[in-house]
């Protein structure tokens, strides 16, 4: 219980910080602040996905920002490529550090979202962000080995700075872009329930693989105490290294 309670305390460095992002997914921003404010010493990036955004819309960016999170904005982006970039141009504006968008649609597409995000942030004043291409859904358990492979391609090349993909691939996506950021969702404690995510792995175990940025939710938001799931689930990382 007291190194429960320690663990509570003090949380991760903030380098390790930086590399967990919250899901977010809930339908009401004022539950969403308490969750993040409540998980902060473990997560500095909130992910706003489709559920949060379409209850709050821009507001549950702008509020992530005011309570000191960088945003990972999951809105999964699949339209013409005109749409895309005027969509994304808007996201950049709002201060999302991370966008995402479906590898699926390919190379103009991306292209156009990634020039859009670009130019929205920089007219704003803000820092470059990330664009990230989703290789394919984690919850797809019978993708062909080939897909994510080919999809990173089509994303380096039309200039996204990221790729989703499952702990399985990072060896793959490590090696053939080393330079990409890897972005792992389906988190979960060693012996857990995976919920829809067909290959979860540890904190631990992905930061080994070469994931850069952790995507965890349920595993700690739907537990009775999540500071105390956060604790455990961290508590094999040493929250003083990198």
């Amino acid at each position: 219980m007291a190194t429960t309670a320690k663990a509570e305390i003090e949380g991760l460095s903030p380098e390790l910080r930086a590399k967990m992002a919250l899901a977010l997914d809930v339908d009401d921003l004022v539950e969403a602040v308490r969750l993040a404010r409540r998980l902060s010493p473990w997560f500095g990036v909130a992910k706003v996905g489709l559920e949060l955004y379409t209850a709050a819309g821009p507001d549950a960016v702008g509020t992530m920002l005011d309570n000191g999170f960088d945003v990972f904005l999951d809105l999964k982006m699949h339209d013409i490529p005109t749409t895309v970039g005027k969509a994304a141009s808007v996201c950049g504006a709002l201060g999302a550090k991370y966008l995402t968008m479906h590898a699926h649609g390919g190379p103009d597409m991306l292209k156009a979202g990634v020039e859009g995000l670009h130019l929205g942030a920089r007219n704003a004043g803000l820092e470059e962000p990330v664009a990230v291409a989703i290789t394919v859904l984690t919850s797809d358990a019978d993708a062909p080995d080939h897909i994510v492979p080919n999809r990173l391609r089509v994303a380096v090349e039309a200039g996204c700075g990221g790729i989703v993909c499952s702990a399985r691939h990072l060896k793959d996506a490590r090696e053939l872009s080393p330079r990409t950021m890897r972005v792992v969702p389906g988190i979960r404690p060693a012996g857990a329930d995976a919920h829809d995510q067909p290959n979860p792995v540890t904190p631990a175990e992905a930061l080994a693989e070469g994931a850069d940025l952790l995507v965890i939710g349920r595993a700690v938001t739907l537990a009775d105490d999540p500071a105390a799931a956060a604790a455990e689930l961290f508590g094999p990382l040493d929250s003083r290294t990198t």
